[in-house]
Formats: C-alpha cells, structure tokens, sequence
C-alpha cells in the first residue's frame, strides 16, 4: 500500500468515518475512495454493495481485475435502559460483532451481576453521552428501552441528532404518539422523529424478554446491512 493512500484510510479511521482502497490489479494503481464519494465513483454500484456486507474481497469489471479493502468503523450499539430486553440483547449483539454498552441512572438495575463483562454507565444518558461514552455516530445503533420519558427521551434526541443509523424505542403506538408530540416540542423535526423505529424491533410476534431482544438486533441488521427495516414494523410490548 502506497503511504498516500495508508495516510488518507488512517485519516478517515480515526474520524470514524467508512472508506475503500481500490487496487487496480491491472497496472497496480490505487485510490482512496471515502464513503462520501462512493454515489459518484464509476464503480458505485459496487463499492455500495461493498460497503454494505462491510467485507473486502476481488470483483471484475469490463476485464479488468480490482480488490476492494474495506475500511468500516466499528459498529457500536448503545441500550438505554438496563432491563430484561437489554440482558438477553447484550450477549446477541456481542456475537454478531457490535460494541455494546448499557446507560441508566437506576443503580439498583446498572450492577455488574445482571450486565457481566458489559460496559455499564450508572448515569442520565445526557450526562453520559456528554462524558465517558464516545460521541455518537452514523455507526452507532440507540435501543430506548426504559419506559420513562426521563431516561428515554434525552437520548433519542441525542442519537438523531448524531444521525445514528439505527434509533428504536419501546413503547406501543399510543406510547410513541405521546412521544412524538415531547421530541416535537424540543424542536426535533417530523423527518428525524420519523426516524424513530417505534414500536421498536421487526414483527416476528415477539412476547418474551429474549424473542423482542431477537427482533431488535434483527432490525439493527437489517439497518445496517441496507435491508430498509422500515419495510416491516411492529414489534414490542405496549
């Protein structure tokens, strides 16, 4: 790898940001091609596709050989709300390679015993948000999932104004309306409310703690893998 092409991939790791070196196999050339500049790139459609399984790999086009290595930040997935749901999602989300960590100011459900080898902040999600936690980002996920609009709703707005790529919170559809007129009169508009996957995780009919931690994660996934989970909602208890 040429050091212009190390030095700018290096740039856009530590900004958190997705890239991809397109070597020529042909003639040995390379460039950096940033996320950004993917929709106009004569390889688009592919560097899209690319991009999204997150995976490096060789393709052809019009006879001429490329490898595409894929630089793609970690993806990070932050629980608000240290309950049942997020006790069964946690060791889920590890197995699927997403950095979890769990934020709730109540003390007596943030302990280590119910969230072993979890990074666990006992704080309100603005002051954590704010301090420990790394800022948000297009590659974080933000599961609201206490039921109190105290502990909830200041991270909902935190995570869509950082345009996470994944937002969901617990709540029946009442619950949600109720929610939407709060994020409404805090000045977030009806386009990033909208955002919001509520009731949060994909419909498979989930009734327990374990099978609605199961179609949340199969939501985050399909969010991030570009499967569109606003296609099919539903999903959670009231």
């Amino acid at each position: 790898m040429k050091l212009d092409s190390l030095h700018a991939l290096n740039v856009e790791r530590a900004a958190r940001r997705a890239a991809m070196l397109v070597t020529d196999l042909d003639d040995g050339s390379q460039r950096v091609v940033r996320e950004a500049e993917i929709p106009a790139d004569p390889l688009a459609d592919i560097l899209a596709r690319r991009l999204a399984s997150g995976k490096s790999g060789l393709v052809e086009v019009e006879g001429r050989q490329f490898f595409l290595t894929v630089q793609v930040p970690a993806v990070r997935l932050v629980l608000i709300g240290a309950v049942h749901i997020s006790q069964a999602l946690c060791p889920m989300a590890t197995a699927v390679d997403l950095s979890v960590s769990v934020i709730d100011p109540r003390t007596a459900f943030a302990t280590p015993e119910r969230f072993p080898e979890v990074p666990l902040l006992p704080l309100w999600p603005d002051e954590a948000l704010a301090g420990p936690v790394p800022p948000l980002d297009r590659y974080c996920a933000v599961a609201a999932l206490t039921h109190d609009p105290k502990i909830d709703d200041p991270a909902l707005i935190a995570a869509l104004k950082a345009e996470c790529f994944y937002v969901g919170a617990l709540g029946s559809r009442k619950t949600h309306a109720a929610r939407v007129e709060r994020l409404s009169q805090a000045g977030l508009s009806p386009e990033q409310i909208a955002r919001i996957e509520a009731p949060i995780g994909l419909d498979i009919g989930a009734v327990s703690p374990a099978e609605i931690a199961v179609s949340i994660l199969a939501q985050i996934v399909s969010a991030l893998r570009g499967g569109g989970p606003r296609a099919v909602k539903g999903g959670g208890p009231a």
